[in-house]
């Protein structure tokens, strides 16, 4: 099976992440900040992947560490959950449109870390998430998963809209890279 389990404790934060690659979206999301449960939720649910994430943070003093903590850790149970990728399509990208928002998510497990991020967001918060720490939160998961990640929305004008699109693209392309499609590593190097 393709699951890992994370503990990170600091002294801004204390998280209790697992996740099974091939579950079936099942969810139970604590954090603390109601909208990035509610985000982490959709993104289970699109890639379909059971998420289990438990996190006591300093949000008395903002959402900041919280949000990037979580990050951190899902991305370093992703790639342990891949393990040495054999198999893996590699690639996932995903459009997913919300009402009057269009986003568009490209991924790829190469590892090589890196985040091209365009959210075009206009508001500071939406609910208690600072909409600067959306970004924050897309760059750990990618750091720690060692994962290519291109992200923008195309347009919209509701912010709440750009980031639940953003959220469910991710999911969708992280699903469609995670897809075992061979017996082989993906790449002509022999390793990822």
């Amino acid at each position: 099976m393709r699951v890992s389990t994370i503990s990170r404790t600091t002294k801004e934060t204390a998280i209790a992440l697992s996740l099974n690659l091939d579950g079936t979206g099942k969810s139970n999301i604590s954090t603390g900040i109601g909208f990035l449960d509610h985000m982490l939720t959709l993104f289970s649910f699109h890639s379909g992947i059971d998420l289990t994430i438990e996190c006591n943070g300093d949000i008395e003093v903002d959402d900041h560490h919280t949000t990037e903590d979580i990050g951190l850790a899902l991305g370093q149970a992703l790639l342990e959950a891949l393990g040495d990728k054999k198999g893996v399509n590699r690639y996932g990208s995903s459009y997913v449109p919300m009402d009057e928002t269009l986003a568009r998510v490209v991924i790829d497990f190469s590892g090589r870390p890196y985040l091209i991020y365009d959210a075009k967001l206009e508001r500071e918060k939406v609910g208690m998430l600072d909409t600067q720490n959306v970004k924050e939160f897309f760059k750990s998961v990618s750091n720690e998963a060692k994962m290519n990640c291109h992200m923008e929305v195309l347009y919209g004008e509701n912010d709440h809209h750009k980031i639940e699109a953003l959220f469910k693209a991710f999911g969708r392309a992280i699903k469609e890279a995670c897809k075992i499609v061979s017996n082989e590593i993906p790449s002509t190097k022999g390793v990822l």
